[in-house]
């Protein structure tokens, strides 16, 4: 049977391998796989409420092998290190026992394909900021998101230690880039603080202990939204004690400090770094393949690889045009709509039949700012035509975005099950992970 290949299982890479398992997989006209070097998924957008400790993770990610079982398709666990597009056929990294690192679990294996798509995503881009990449903390995977939540707690543990002492001291957070994870994850530290104050894991002070502090090199946070609604964020942040610096770049990073290009140095206990993104170096060493500089696969109007028909590329790591100026920016919404796309494209090729180009669709965006807090607009039918959101409503929109991805993954009644549950388990835990 025709074999397709989808290396990556984000928010589009899961999707296709599904959409693609209940209909060609089950009806046994194609062998779907689908590799990542994770054996769960966690939807991205949500990773900066994992580093705060306030999303639960056992109860949101999704393991690969039941996703496959469930719906026709196969899953191969492996990172990516080779593509040989002549002979068609992908080399996936050995495997190693965590607590026994010289023992492999799985070895170096090849993989055949007749279609491949790449949904590898994105990494952070450090711009080659010196100490960025040494000394900043980032959070492209549930791992590494874990340990800044380990790492936040361990300050504060640590920090209020020196309280009873008698020498107080704020942990001060520098989060670089004023984007959407920027400013999310600047609302979500707030939950967390006043959750470490609840149940006592640092003392009770009237002003934050948390010092947030926001950079953004350009003249504006969330510059990917209207004017208004960045001064509105910029507001909301400020009500809620976090400080922005605008117009002042990041040159340094070091240990405990960083430095701008006017010359200001602000000392820091952490430094998050979330501005700017690149698809993985994989992806830009691969012979033959056309890719941008930041490692973007270049993909025609059918997101079909324009150096190889066999190749297609959706998501983060991909670079399609959207109008003469722009390309389709790295959005979950941009990931839905390609997997959609090429599950139809994909069974209209192997089928032999031809489908019309890809079409993006902006329908605005949302940007959450903790627990009750939201902002964003949507963009109607009407060209120009815009609705602004904040507050509750706001809010309840951005949760039902998500769970309209858990529901093209899992189906509207395992969706409907996984969220009741959830809530029973929430009445009887702490709204944010102590431990």
């Amino acid at each position: 049977m025709h074999r397709i290949v989808i290396v990556g299982g984000g928010a589009g890479g899961l999707e296709l391998a599904t959409r693609l398992g209940d209909t060609m997989g089950r009806e046994q006209k194609a062998l779907i796989t689908l590799v990542d070097a994770c054996p769960t998924h966690v939807w991205k957008p949500l990773l900066h409420e994992v580093a705060a400790g306030s999303l639960d993770v056992d109860a949101h990610q999704i393991e690969y092998a039941a996703q496959a079982h469930w719906h026709h398709f196969s899953f191969a666990l492996g990172e990516m290190v080779e593509l040989d597009s002549g002979s068609r056929r992908l080399r996936l990294s050995e495997i190693r026992d965590d607590e026994r690192p010289n023992e492999v679990v799985l070895p170096t294996r090849w993989i055949e394909y007749d279609t491949l798509v790449l949904a590898l995503g994105s990494r952070t881009h450090s711009f080659g900021i010196s100490g960025a990449e040494t000394h900043a903390v980032t959070m492209d995977t549930l791992e590494q998101a874990e340990r800044l939540r380990k790492r936040l707690l361990h300050t504060c543990v640590r920090n209020n230690a020196l309280k009873e002492a008698g020498l107080h001291r704020t942990v001060k957070i520098a989060i670089i880039g004023g984007g959407a994870t920027g400013v999310e994850l600047a609302g979500e530290l707030r939950r967390m603080e006043e959750s470490f104050r609840k149940f006592g894991l640092h003392a009770s002070e009237p002003t934050g202990d948390f010092e947030i502090t926001v950079f953004e090199a350009g003249t504006r946070i969330l510059p990917a939204l209207p004017e208004r609604i960045s001064a509105m964020a910029q507001q909301m942040l400020q009500q809620l004690g976090v400080s922005v610096s605008l117009s002042d770049p990041i040159v340094e990073v070091s240990r405990d400090q960083i430095r701008t290009r006017s010359g200001h140095i602000a000392t820091t206990d952490i430094v998050i770094w979330a501005a700017g993104i690149k698809a993985p170096a994989v992806l830009g060493c691969i012979n033959g393949l056309a890719v941008n500089h930041i490692n973007q696969v270049t993909v025609d109007g059918k997101l079909r690889s324009v150096s190889d028909d066999n190749i297609f590329a959706l998501g983060d790591c991909a670079s399609c045009s959207w109008t003469n100026d722009r390309s389709v920016p790295p959005r979950a919404q941009a990931a839905h709509q390609q997997a959609v796309y090429l599950a139809k494209a994909i069974s209209a090729r192997a089928r032999g039949m031809a489908i019309g180009d890809f079409h993006y669709t902006d329908y605005g965006s949302l940007v959450s700012l903790g627990s009750s807090k939201a902002i964003g607009h949507l963009i109607g039918g009407f060209p120009g035509a815009s609705l602004l959101l904040e507050g509750g409503l706001a809010k309840l929109m951005y949760t039902a975005l998500y769970q309209k991805h858990r529901t093209a993954i899992s189906g509207l009644r395992r969706t409907i099950v996984d969220v009741l549950a959830h809530r029973l388990r929430r009445m009887a835990r702490p709204r944010v992970k102590l431990h």
